[in-house]
């Protein structure tokens, strides 16, 4: 309650203000951009020109913060309801759901997977309002254009919400695609990099979403660098041209709107789901947990595996914390959590572990009973870029290093300072209840993010923001160890953000 009052008291400050040419012009809209996997040291002249040139012009986020797990559908609905997962439900890329599949995880990336959750739960795929769904309240609405997966289009805006998703493999509602097929032509085929995908979802923005008679709120996701950088890895030549691509994409965006004079009309928001770092790990969590004898096989109920969430069979106490203590002495993994022992507690109820409300991840009905992270350094690939997990595969993310959870947001546009560098923590559960702000649209209670103030024109931002930083620390002996874990984070008033954690054995 505390949360959402400050937030209501920061939407009054900015709207008495009545300083943000956005709340006193009817003619401001709001686009969102996302660059799939960007990390902030891709953002430079040679490689990203004009988001390079965009960044210098308005706010530069230097603390902003992806959602964990950092992955890109937790990302998508975190972004899209102002919410982490213990809010919004959405847990995982993988996610576990056994009045839908018993035996195994649903992929989030597929639209008709997600069907299927919102079919069992009655509509509830998500258990927090959307960006959309509040302006749709308000008589607004939200359009949504995708060159990545189906199922991350359809996180941005899942209630559709009187708007539009226009992706390759999904166009809603039904009744549109007859239309956009028509005027923009059929989706083309998905290469790598996917140039030709990025550049018919940006036509399909400049012509539905780039109008001051268009939707209040427009976003466009891009799917690379990430696309390219999983399977080539980071700093490769295709996954630079991928960088390239999106970023020309960009460039066309804002050549428009200054051929239209329409660059003083709308707020930019870019961000990213996550950062990357190259892989070097050779054992998954389910093969660990067959050959340590705690799961029968791939296809048995007694212990489900979704990506790094652990579900035991009727949360047996015992099983769950022999798993743990096997876990905590394996090199390759890092951070583990578990329940709270009581509500509000950051320790877990495991020895040696954190608990889920400590990184948002607390939902009532969705939690798993373990979530493990994958170990990581500081080590460099062999193109110089920092960051290695021991995640299996060439390139990717989804941990709690630095790397994947550090990206950069940068802002600009009528409603937004001017060459402004901040170095207050932000999230992208913040983009959403600042979109709401900006355009005067009451933020829904189940949005957890904070209002960015500090970026916005208003003159009177209230009361001066403080920074502080939290270090917790537990700790548990395992045969031939002890395992240290540490998650660091950072506080703004009422608001944690999630900074990193880091894991030590020390072998005796």
């Amino acid at each position: 309650m505390k949360t959402i009052i400050k937030s209501l008291l920061l939407i009054l400050l900015v709207s008495s203000a009545a300083v943000t040419r956005a709340q006193t012009n009817k003619n401001v809209r709001t686009l969102i951009v996302f660059f799939d996997g960007l990390r902030p040291d891709y953002i430079t002249p040679e490689a990203m020109p004009n988001v390079y040139a965009f960044s210098k012009q308005g706010c530069y986020g230097a603390q902003h913060h992806s959602v964990f797990p950092t992955v890109t559908r937790v990302n998508a609905s975190s972004y899209s309801t102002g919410s982490y997962p213990g809010t919004n439900g959405l847990m995982g890329n993988t996610v576990y759901f056994p009045i839908v599949e018993k035996k195994k995880g649903l992929n989030t990336g597929e639209y008709t997977e997600l069907n299927k959750i919102t079919e069992a739960t009655h509509g509830h795929l998500l258990t927090a309002v959307s960006l959309g769904e509040a302006l749709q309240k308000a008589g607004a609405k939200m359009m949504v254009f995708s060159s990545g997966s189906t199922g991350q289009a359809f996180m941005q805006n899942h209630a559709i919400s009187g708007g539009a998703i226009v992706n390759p493999g999904l166009i809603l509602p039904e009744s549109f695609k007859e239309t956009v097929i028509k005027e923009i032509g059929p989706a083309p085929a998905k290469i790598k990099p996917n140039t030709p995908q990025h550049i018919w979802v940006t036509d399909a923005l400049i012509k539905y979403g780039l109008a001051l008679d268009g939707p209040l709120v427009s976003a466009i996701w891009f799917s690379d660098p990430d696309g390219t950088a999983h399977s080539d890895g980071i700093g490769a030549q295709s996954s630079m041209e991928s960088i390239k691509s999106v970023d020309a994409q960009f460039g066309r965006i804002m050549s428009y709107l200054k051929s239209k004079n329409l660059l003083e009309n709308f707020n930019i928001i870019i961000s990213t789901d996550h950062g990357f770092v190259t892989n070097v790990g050779k054992k998954g969590i389910t093969e660990f947990l067959i050959e340590k004898g705690f799961k029968q096989n791939t296809e048995s109920e007694d212990v489900i595996v979704a990506e790094g969430a652990i579900y035991v069979k009727d949360h047996d106490l015992t099983i769950i914390k022999k798993i743990v203590s096997a876990l905590q002495a394996e090199e390759w993994v890092g951070a583990i959590f578990t329940q709270a022992k009581k509500a509000g507690d950051v320790k877990g109820m495991v020895e040696g572990t954190l608990s889920f409300e400590s990184i948002h991840w607390n939902h009532p009905e969705r939690s798993s009973d373990i979530l493990v992270d994958e170990n990581w350094d500081d080590r460099k690939n062999e193109r110089g870029y920092a960051g290695t997990s021991f995640s299996r595969g060439v390139a990717g993310h989804g941990g709690l290093s630095p790397y994947e959870v550090h990206i950069a947001l940068l802002a600009s546009g009528p409603s937004f300072k001017k060459e402004l560098k901040s170095e207050m923590p932000t999230s992208n559960v913040d983009i959403a209840p600042t979109v709401l702000a900006i355009h005067g649209i009451p933020i829904p209670e189940t949005m957890k993010g904070r209002v960015i103030i500090e970026l916005l024109t208003a003159k009177k931002a209230g009361k001066k923001l403080k920074l502080k930083k939290e270090t917790l620390t537990t700790t548990a002996e395992y045969e031939g160890g002890k395992y240290t874990l540490t998650l660091v984070r950072s506080i703004v008033g009422d608001y944690e953000y999630v900074d990193f954690a880091k894991v030590q054995r020390v072998k005796k």
